[in-house]
Order: C-alpha cells, then structure tokens, then sequence
C-alpha cells in the first residue's frame, strides 16, 4: 500500500521557519519525482518545488531562495524547508510522488496535506 505522510506544518509569525517532512512507504523512491505543491484557500493548487530522479530540484520563482527542497532515498523521504514565510505562504501543503510502486506499477499519489499559517 502506497502511503505519503506530511508533517511539520503549523501557525508561526511572519519571518518564521517550518521544516515540512514527508515520509513514503509502498514507493519505489529512488524511482519517484518528489514534489511539493500548496493550495491556498480559494486558489488552484500551485507546485512549489520537485525534486526528480536524478537530485536535479526546482522551485517556483515565489519561493525562491527562501524555500530548499531535498530528498533522502535511504529514508524514502523528502523535506520542504520554508525559510522567512510570509502571509502570501499560508496554504495546506501537500507531498506528490509520481514514478513507481514498490508493486511495479506506475505511481502518481499526494498525501493528506500539512497546513502552514503564517500571521503577520
């Protein structure tokens, strides 16, 4: 069975720090483009950052140089650390994998989300 569990959300003040974690099981990682996506209230979910197969990462102009996506094959996990937060970065933040099952199959899957509040 295939899982993606967030964690690391939370409510901190304007400038804070977070570091989101999402931890995979049933996931062929290594195999896996890990990404991160948010949706903020009344907006489309937006992709924040990936980080593919090869270590390669990107991330959305808005989070640039403030949030670092990374990724851990020995652990299956990949963490978003979010650095000086702004109210614009209150969302519900979800972890995609898409690649393969540790079954073989082909695999795109999220995770229930990890909510960020940020007050000014």
């Amino acid at each position: 069975q295939v899982q993606l569990v967030e964690s690391g959300g939370g409510s901190v003040q304007a400038g804070e720090s977070l570091r989101l974690s999402c931890v995979t099981s049933g996931v062929a990682f290594s195999t896996n483009t890990m990404g991160w996506y948010r949706q903020a209230p009344g907006k489309v979910r937006e992709l924040v950052a990936v980080a593919s197969r090869d270590g390669g990462t990107n991330h959305a102009d808005s989070v640039k140089g403030r949030f670092t996506i990374s990724r851990d094959n020995i652990k299956s996990t990949t963490v978003l650390q979010v650095n000086n937060l702004t109210t614009e970065d209150t969302a519900v933040y979800y972890c995609n994998a898409e690649g393969r099952a540790i079954s073989g199959t082909s695999l795109q899957s999220w995770g229930q989300g990890t909510q960020v509040t940020v007050s000014s």
